[in-house]
């Protein structure tokens, strides 16, 4: 009766300790579950603050870029940067998968003889890219990139085509960028008269941006147009268009100054012909960088 007392004792010794066992690594398991939730979740956190710049637009970048931090405006003597925006929202919307380039044909016509076309008419949330794109939709016959860049700017000696321009572009992504935080509006006098201006409040998305532009001619140089994210490409491209990528190497000591401008030359020197053929190369983007660069 003893040894029957103790071994069923022994069973519940044995087995309450098993339970006691089983509840601690449940507890470890949801302590480590908890850990990794809060560990994904500052990662996920992470990488939204890392990819804060990937919410604006290859317009409002270019744009960010170009402006004086504390004046709140473009330089007075930049005649490139109208045109350059709306070589962005052409380059945009391809991006997006709204227009492309129509094929080539058998006689392999040039990129600037290629017409653009709607590829899907779906809005993009933008008012600006929607704007263009409407136009580029309803137009018949249609036009090529550089007809459009013309168009879009108001540099048309057509005087029925004067409807197509895209007026008051930079002061309405001014506004975008004050609606996302990242620029303000004041009045500035300029004796004569009074500017509206938009100086820079967020500094760290405009640093995230610079750096972007820096390292992927620096530290990220892959050396091949095509291993490099095609908005990384057009951004630069396009920002040496509008003439205020100088703005973003700025900054660099001498010797990263040199090594980046050197780089972002060998991309320039770059035939958009040879590199439109290339496997996955936006035909668009190298038409509107043939445009500029004609």
């Amino acid at each position: 009766m003893t040894s029957l007392t103790q071994r069923t004792s022994g069973l519940v010794q044995r087995r309450t300790e098993a339970i006691r066992s089983a509840a601690a690594a449940e507890k470890e398991k949801d302590s480590g579950g908890e850990e990794d939730e809060a560990r994904r979740g500052e990662e996920e956190e992470d990488e939204k603050g890392d990819s804060k710049e990937t919410r604006l637009t290859l317009m409002e970048e270019v744009l960010l870029l170009g402006l004086k931090d504390r004046e709140g405006y473009t330089s007075f003597w930049n005649d490139c940067i109208s045109s350059g925006l709306r070589g962005c929202m052409l380059v945009e919307l391809a991006l997006r998968g709204r227009v492309q380039l129509e094929a080539c044909g058998v006689r392999r016509k040039s990129l600037l003889a290629r017409k653009v076309i709607c590829k899907s008419d779906a809005p993009t949330g933008d008012v600006l890219l929607d704007e263009a794109l409407k136009h580029i939709k309803e137009t018949q016959p249609p036009e090529t990139v550089q007809s459009w860049i013309e168009l879009l700017s108001g540099e048309t000696w057509n005087p029925l085509k004067l409807h197509y321009q895209l007026r008051n572009v930079r002061e309405r992504l001014a506004k975008n960028l004050v609606e996302k935080g990242v620029l303000t509006t004041e009045k500035q006098n300029f004796l004569l008269f009074d500017m509206t201006t938009h100086p820079l409040t967020n500094s760290p998305i405009k640093q995230r941006l610079v750096k972007k532009v820096q390292d992927s001619v620096l530290e990220k140089w892959v050396n091949d147009p095509h291993r490099m994210d095609k908005r990384v490409l057009s951004l630069i491209l396009l920002a040496h268009s509008s003439d205020v990528l100088e703005n973003a190497f700025a900054p660099l000591q001498d010797d990263q100054y040199d090594l980046g401008m050197k780089r972002v030359h060998s991309l320039l020197e770059l035939e958009p012909e040879k590199e439109s053929t290339k496997p996955n190369a936006n035909e668009l983007m190298w038409a509107v960088v043939a445009a500029f660069t004609k």
